[in-house]
């Protein structure tokens, strides 16, 4: 049954292009379809989280950990009342806008593009699906559902002060209501990105050799969950061991988040999605104990796996692909495919035209981007990276 505060599909505010609606699908299930199928969500197959994607095919990619955002997402969705479509499309979209090579990729592209209106994620993200991805017949991007695209700007919380780039000018034609916090489904998707990566980066960097079982065994959280562990299961071999472990800790982060969250919605008790968003403060949180339980895991996973000197080496090696790419399209543009070709005659300035070289590096793949710094400007491809 779901809440009165849940965001009801037949109540939606509707697309900017008016379309017929399916006779089958939810809006908001249309919107799901459209992300599964968008050339962006396809490349995230090949994008980064933390390790680059020749170093193993067991890491985490965006598209792993989009869909086990949006597993997460549902469940916590369902025991809340609320509409699991739309968490679900919020959730599979919010990497769409993520450069190659992770947050190293993103950060070296927004130092390029400071001069030009900058670059961000949840922008691009954006600017993906409402502009960039030209598939249809009657409009550019995927047509989504004001829900979704307000999930999408806004699920980490109001934007304030100087709208990015793609944020004003989509905003300017059709009003996301930036200033306010998004529906609980859009929140939903946020924190259950939080609880993924804070489970798979665990994972990864044991896998990768960063640190070990006994390294993490006395974190908080981490701790009572091997010793349940060792309790009912005494002798288990050693990766089921940590197996168990660690899906029992991503279980603590989402029983918390449903048990917090029924709590908070319960004390606000929100007429309707209209009233949750007039709250000013949002209703899917962590308990505080939790809260600062997950800080202690996420200072670890900064000291010991994404400042590792084997991760600081990749980044390093990054930082020169990115930085070597944009100022070379910048310059000489007529290397970027055919199809870009008409958007670089239009471009009425030099920012318009950095805008267009963000967009081709930041919708690369990580072995793309290190295959067309080979062939471009030289330097080993990604059969001769360190392993």
């Amino acid at each position: 049954m779901s809440a009165p505060f849940a965001t009801d599909p037949d109540e939606t505010r509707g697309r900017l292009i008016p379309e017929e609606e399916s006779a089958f699908r939810s809006p908001f299930q249309r919107d799901r379809d459209r992300i599964i199928h968008s050339s962006a969500f396809r490349r995230l197959k090949h994008k980064t989280q933390v390790f680059v994607a020749h170093e193993g095919d067991y890491y985490r990619t965006r598209l792993t950990h989009s869909i086990e955002v949006a597993q997460v997402a549902r469940t916590i969705s369902g025991a809340l009342g609320l509409n699991a479509e739309l968490t679900e499309a919020v959730a599979l979209a919010h990497d769409l806008g993520h450069t190659p090579f992770g947050h190293a990729g993103e950060d070296t592209l927004a130092a390029l593009m400071a001069p030009y209106g900058g670059f961000d994620h949840n922008a691009q993200a954006l600017r993906i699906v409402t502009m960039l991805e030209r598939h249809y017949a009657g409009f550019d991007g995927l047509n989504l559902t004001w829900e979704t695209l307000e999930g999408i700007a806004k699920h980490n919380g109001p934007v304030t002060g100087p709208l990015p780039y793609a944020l004003a000018a989509y905003n300017a034609r059709h009003d996301l209501e930036l200033h306010t916090h998004a529906g609980a489904e859009a929140q939903v998707a946020a924190i259950a990105d939080d609880i993924a990566y804070n489970n798979h980066d665990l994972h990864d960097g044991l896998r990768a050799g960063l640190f070990t079982d006994e390294d993490i065994a006395g974190l908080p959280i981490v701790r009572d969950c091997f010793a349940e562990v060792d309790r009912r299961y005494p002798g288990l071999d050693p990766k089921r061991r940590r197996h168990e472990a660690l899906r029992r800790v991503f279980g603590e982060m989402v029983g918390d988040v449903i048990a917090t969250s029924r709590a908070r919605l319960a004390d606000a008790a929100p007429a309707d999605v209209a009233a949750l968003r007039a709250l000013g403060a949002p209703v899917i949180r962590f308990s505080p104990a939790l809260w600062q339980d997950l800080q202690v895991i996420r200072a670890f996973l900064f000291a010991r796996m994404y400042r590792a000197p084997t991760v600081n080496e990749m980044r390093a090696m990054v930082h020169e692909v990115v930085s070597d790419l944009f100022p070379f399209y910048l310059e000489e543009p007529q290397h970027l495919p055919d199809e870009w070709r008409a958007d670089v005659a239009r471009a009425p300035d030099r920012t318009a035209l950095a805008r267009l070289v963000s967009d081709y590096i930041a919708g690369m793949t990580d072995r793309f981007a290190l295959q067309s710094h080979a062939r471009l400007i030289g330097g080993a491809g990604p059969e001769h990276l360190p392993r």
